[in-house]
C-alpha cells in the first residue's frame, strides 16, 4: 500500500469522520472505499472516440453551411487568383 496526505475542507472532514465511527470504520477504510467507489464510475479502457466531423456553422439564421463543403469553391478561387 501506499502512504498520502490528503487535505480535506473541515466540513467535509468532520462528515467523513462520522461516516467512519458510525460504520466502526477507520477514516482511511472510508477513504479507501470512497476511492474504489469513484473509480469504478470510470472505465479502465475508456470506448474509442466517434469519428470526428466538421461542424455545420450558423450563418446567420438563414441557411446553414457545411465548411467541408466549401473547400472546392475555395480551390477555384485560389487557382483563379494565381493565374
Amino acid at each position: 500500500m501506499t502512504r498520502t496526505q490528503i487535505q480535506f475542507p473541515d466540513p467535509l472532514y468532520q462528515r467523513l469522520k462520522a461516516i467512519a465511527d458510525e460504520q466502526d470504520w477507520s477514516l482511511a477504510e472510508v477513504m479507501r472505499k470512497a476511492a474504489e467507489h469513484f473509480v469504478s464510475r470510470f472505465p479502465e479502457h475508456p470506448r474509442p472516440r466517434a469519428a470526428w466531423k466538421f461542424p455545420t456553422l450558423d450563418c446567420g439564421g438563414d441557411f446553414l453551411t457545411d465548411p467541408a463543403t466549401l473547400r472546392p469553391e475555395v480551390d477555384v478561387i485560389v487557382q483563379r487568383s494565381a493565374s
